[in-house]
């Protein structure tokens, strides 16, 4: 089972990809022989503002960058979607990565990692919304993120007793719901 974390956030000085790194290393020291998890960090992919002429909807992608998308996000089986919390909402970037293609997550079940303002709780709340409508399973799984202003500092972010028991959680419901 291939798991992608997308990385929701390409800002300066990001806490994202930190958490991102926890997220793997915890997961990987879970010793789950059938997973291959990695990071899509989209500030590696730096996909433009989507413009296309066709609707994603429409399974027409007429641009390369949306065509590679396509085949990155069709290679996971399960996601794992890290974001800030932006003004009550998830990141732009994340909304963007999303919108670019749409058959490709339908049916796969998604997890949510989050921080910022309520931990996060309010950018889960609509990214859950879009992910509803393309089609992808809600797991339930959701790790909200404490105090990340002060945990956020240190060069490696390291998640508490709380942050690293819900991670095997949020890998079981994937798996459960993408064995469905």
């Amino acid at each position: 089972m291939n798991i992608q974390i997308i990385v929701g956030s390409i800002r300066e000085g990001r806490v994202a990809i930190k958490v991102a790194e926890w997220l793997l290393k915890t997961i990987n020291q879970l010793e789950f022989s059938t997973l291959n998890v990695e990071i899509v960090d989209l500030k590696e992919w730096d996909l433009p503002f989507f413009a296309g002429k066709n609707s994603p909807a429409s399974g027409i992608y007429d641009q390369p960058k949306q065509q590679e998308w396509a085949k990155k996000v069709a290679s996971g089986d399960a996601f794992i979607f890290i974001t800030p919390e932006y003004n009550h909402g998830y990141s732009p970037v994340l909304k963007n990565a999303i919108d670019y293609v749409y058959k490709e997550w339908q049916s796969k079940p998604a997890a949510f990692v989050s921080y910022g303002g309520t931990n996060g709780s309010r950018s889960i709340d609509q990214i859950k919304q879009v992910c509803a409508f393309i089609g992808m399973i809600d797991s339930n799984a959701v790790i909200e993120i404490r105090d990340i202003g002060q945990r956020g500092k240190t060069e490696v972010f390291e998640g508490n007793e709380f942050d690293n028991k819900a991670v095997k959680s949020v890998v079981n419901k994937l798996i459960q719901y993408a064995n469905v």
